[in-house]
C-alpha cells in the first residue's frame, strides 16, 4: 500500500481566477493533482493552497490486492453457485461437495425483533387478580349501565349531591333513560334512610327522595355499584371478601391525571371484626406486593363511608405522592337498610395511578396512546 496527496479543485474555483498561469490551466484540465508526499508541490501551488475556498489538500491511503492464486480460478470459484440452506437432501446426496457453502459472519449486527407481549394495564390487572386471590377474595363483575339507584342510592349518597349532576355523571338517554329497580324491596328502606335515617339511628339527609330520580340509567362511575350490588345478593354470609376490576366512567375535565373513561378496582370485606385497623393493613399488603415501599393513609371524607381513608403512595420515579382512590368503612345506613349486620370494610383504586407509579409516567394519559416506543420498553 502506499499514501497519496490529493489536491482537489472545489466548487470549480480555478476557473474564475484571472490569469494565463500555466499551472492553473494544467489545474483546470486535470482537476485533481495527486503527489506522494507534500515536499513535491510546488511554490506556486502551495500558494494557492494558502488561500481559502480554492483548493483542498486531501490525504488517502491506497491499497492494494494481491492475487496468491490465479485469478481465473479465484473467479470459478466467485461464479460457483452458493448453498444458503444446507437440508438433508444436499447432505445425502453429496451436491454440498460441487457447491459452495454460504459463509455466515456470526458477529454481523441483526434485526431487531420485538415480541409480542401484553398491554402494561392488562398485566397489572392480572397482578391484581392474583394478589387478591392469594388473599382469599373471590371477584365478581357487574353492568357498566346502572340504575342511580344502585350506583348512589344504596350507598347513601343524596339525590341532591354535585357527583350527580350531569357536570360529573353521565346519564343515558336513548333507547331509555330510566329502568325498573333492580332490588324493589329494598325501595322502602332506602326511601327512609335517606329522608330521616329509617331504624338506623341516624337523621338522614332530611329531603324528599324521588323514586324516578333513582330510576335514571347512568355509566356507572365507579366499581362500588358491583360490589354493593354482590353485598346485598350476599348478605346472609356471616363473612365475605369481594373484589372487582372494571371499567367506570366520569364526566371529568382530562388532564395529566384525569379521565373520563378509566379502570378501578374495587374490594370488600364483610366480617364480624371488621375495624380500620384491618382495612389499613389489607391495603399496606396488597401496595407492597405490587412493589410499593412508601405508603401513607391520610383521613378524608366520604359519604359513604366513615370513618374514611385516602391511601397515598410515593413514586420515586416521579418524586411526588400520588393519591390512589379511597376507602373506609361502610356507614350504619348501607349495611343495616341491606340486612347487613357485621362491619363492612370498602376501597376503590384508580388502577391507571397505579400503572403511573410502577412505571413512572407522569402523564396518565400516556397509558392508552400505545406509543410503539414506550411500549417495547416495558419489562415482560
Amino acid at each position: 500500500s502506499r499514501s497519496v496527496i490529493s489536491i482537489v479543485d472545489k466548487n470549480k474555483a480555478l476557473k474564475y481566477i484571472e490569469g494565463k498561469d500555466l499551472l492553473i490551466k494544467s489545474l483546470i484540465n486535470e482537476g485533481i493533482k495527486e503527489f506522494k508526499s507534500e515536499k513535491d508541490i510546488d511554490k506556486d501551488l502551495m500558494q494557492l493552497l494558502n488561500r481559502p475556498g480554492i483548493l483542498e489538500l486531501t490525504k488517502r491511503r491506497i491499497e492494494y490486492v494481491v492475487f496468491k492464486r490465479n485469478p481465473e480460478i479465484i473467479i470459478s470459484d466467485l461464479q460457483k453457485e452458493e448453498i444458503k440452506d444446507l437440508t438433508r437432501d444436499i447432505i445425502i446426496s453429496g451436491e454440498w461437495k460441487k457447491k459452495k457453502i454460504k459463509e455466515y459472519d456470526v458477529q454481523s449486527s441483526s434485526y431487531v425483533i420485538y415480541s409480542g407481549k401484553k398491554h402494561p394495564l392488562t398485566e397489572l390487572i392480572e397482578e391484581i387478580r392474583e394478589i387478591f386471590f392469594e388473599m382469599g377474595f373471590e371477584e365478581v363483575t357487574g353492568p357498566i349501565i346502572e340504575t342511580a339507584f344502585v350506583n348512589f342510592d344504596m350507598l347513601f349518597q343524596p339525590q341532591d349531591h354535585p357527583a350527580r349532576d350531569m357536570q360529573d355523571t353521565f346519564y343515558i338517554e336513548k333507547p331509555f333513560d330510566k329502568g325498573d329497580i333492580p332490588f324493589p324491596e329494598l325501595i322502602d328502606k332506602v326511601r327512609k334512610t335517606h329522608e330521616d335515617g329509617g331504624s338506623t339511628g341516624s337523621i338522614g339527609w332530611r329531603y324528599k327522595w324521588d323514586i324516578d330520580e333513582a330510576r335514571k340509567y347512568v355509566l356507572r362511575t365507579h366499581t362500588t355499584a358491583t360490589t354493593i350490588r354482590n353485598l346485598y345478593l350476599n348478605r346472609n354470609r356471616e363473612s365475605l371478601k369481594l373484589f372487582s376490576i372494571g371499567r367506570v366512567f366520569r364526566n371529568e375535565t382530562i388532564d395529566y391525571k384525569h379521565l373520563a373513561d378509566f379502570m378501578q378496582v374495587d374490594g370488600i370485606l364483610l366480617n364480624k371484626g371488621a375495624n380500620l385497623r384491618l382495612l389499613m393493613g389489607i391495603l399496606e399488603r396488597f401496595f407492597k406486593k405490587l412493589g410499593a415501599k412508601k405508603i401513607k393513609f391520610w383521613p378524608t371524607y366520604f359519604p359513604f363511608t366513615e370513618p374514611s381513608i385516602q391511601p397515598t403512595i410515593y413514586s420515586e420515579k416521579i418524586g411526588e405522592w400520588i393519591e390512589l382512590g379511597g376507602a373506609g368503612i361502610f356507614r350504619p345506613e348501607i349495611t343495616e337498610s341491606l340486612g347487613i349486620k357485621h362491619p363492612v370494610l370498602a376501597w376503590g383504586l384508580g388502577l391507571e395511578r397505579i400503572v403511573m407509579i410502577k412505571y413512572g409516567i407522569e402523564d396518565i394519559r400516556e397509558i392508552y396512546l400505545n406509543r410503539l416506543s414506550w411500549l417495547r420498553t416495558r419489562v415482560l
